[in-house]
C-alpha cells in the first residue's frame, strides 16, 4: 500500500532549497549531523519570516519534511536528498 505523497508549501520548499544551498556551499564533504538540521532551520526560518509566530511554524514545517540524518551521511548527500524532497521525490 503506497501513502499519499505529503503536501509541502512553497516556503518549506524555498527553505528545504536553501538549506540544501547552504550544505553545498560549505564543506560538502563533512559530516551532516541532527544539530546542523535543527540549528539551521530555526536560522532559515527566522530569516525568512523574522523571530515571528510565522518563523516557528515555517521551521516546524521544514523539520517534519527533512528526514533524520544518516550515520556517516555527507551534507553533501543531505542536501541532494532535500533537493529530491523539495521536487516530491519520495524517498
Amino acid at each position: 500500500m503506497t501513502q499519499p505523497t505529503p503536501v509541502i508549501s512553497d516556503d518549506t520548499r524555498l527553505l528545504l532549497h536553501r538549506l540544501a544551498d547552504k550544505l553545498d556551499a560549505l564543506r560538502p564533504n563533512a559530516a551532516m549531523s541532527e544539530g546542523i538540521r535543527l540549528g539551521q532551520a530555526l536560522v532559515l526560518a527566522e530569516q525568512l519570516h523574522g523571530p515571528t509566530e510565522a518563523a516557528y511554524a515555517a521551521e516546524q514545517d521544514l523539520l517534519a519534511a527533512t528526514p533524520p540524518v544518516r550515520d556517516r551521511q555527507t551534507r553533501a548527500e543531505y542536501a541532494a536528498l532535500l533537493r529530491l524532497i523539495a521536487e516530491g521525490v519520495r524517498q
